[in-house]
């Protein structure tokens, strides 16, 4: 073989070489791009949204976080699985209407409402206080045998917290009604989350028939007529004057007293608010 046949071999063969090792690093290239897109699409399967929603506000260099509650608290009920064998409160209407309640429990939830328990706020409403409607349901369906269950999330407008709730019992949906309550700043959110729970319950017993006289406005007017009084009152730090309502047999309480206007030719103090 001659010299430059030789040399044209060898040039040849470090080509091939150089071609192999091009094909290599491609290779190890475009393995270790397939890893990281695979460990990407695994972590952010597996990571949970913030809760409750987090927005991410750049200014310069710094990123400041803010939570804006009206998208809600972050408190869905837990979806179960279609196949499990528990009730899903949150979507399912499992036994409504399915059959009525038994005797016992009909007289205990329609028997009427002692006027000893019917309270009167100062603009005149009457209600029946949260507490008498869970021992009502407690006497009907006993402890235990009845509960609230979340249909949604809790969602905090800018004055009002409102969820949506189920009413569950003997192990049957009752009712469904969205609960509100109002707050005044941001640290009486927990109670107002609280507040609303009990007034979902309220509105669930209309259906059940609990109370049902303070619906009626025959009924209403004739309590207000026989067992309610407006009166006037003086806040003791303020010296503001307003007319309320309340029970003929309740007191005024702090921070508010009984105040006598004047009678007609004796004026007026210089010094009176309304």
């Amino acid at each position: 073989m001659s010299n430059t046949s030789r040399r044209e071999n060898e040039a040849n063969v470090e080509n091939e070489d150089e071609d192999d090792e091009k094909d290599e690093a491609t290779r190890k290239c475009q393995t270790q791009q397939a890893r990281a897109a695979t460990t990407s699409a695994a972590t952010s399967s597996h990571t949970q949204p913030a809760s409750p929603t987090e927005r991410i506000q750049l200014s310069g260099e710094e990123a400041v976080r803010t939570d804006d509650l009206t998208s809600g608290l972050g408190d869905k009920p837990i979806v179960l699985d279609e196949q499990a064998r528990q009730v899903d409160w949150a979507r399912s209407f499992h036994g409504l209407s399915s059959e009525a309640f038994s005797k016992e429990s009909a007289e205990a939830l329609l028997a009427p409402i002692g006027l000893d328990d019917i309270e009167v706020k100062p603009d005149g409403i009457v209600y029946l206080p949260e507490i008498k409607y869970r021992r009502i349901l407690n006497k009907a369906f006993g402890p235990g045998a009845w509960g609230l269950a979340p249909r949604g999330e809790t969602i905090v407008t800018a004055k009002a917290v409102t969820r949506e709730y189920a009413l569950v019992a003997l192990g049957r949906l009752v009712s469904v009604a969205r609960g509100e309550q109002d707050y005044f700043s941001p640290e009486g959110i927990p109670t107002a989350v609280e507040g609303c729970k009990s007034n979902a319950l309220m509105r669930c017993c209309k259906d059940l028939g609990v109370a049902s006289e303070l619906w009626d406005p025959r009924f209403i007017r004739k309590f207000i007529a026989e067992h309610a009084k407006e009166v006037w009152v003086e806040h003791q730090q303020t010296q503001k004057r307003r007319r309320i309502w309340m029970r003929k047999d309740d007191h005024v309480k702090y921070p508010f007293k009984i105040y006598t206007p004047p009678t007609q030719g004796s004026g007026r103090s210089n010094n009176a608010k309304y």
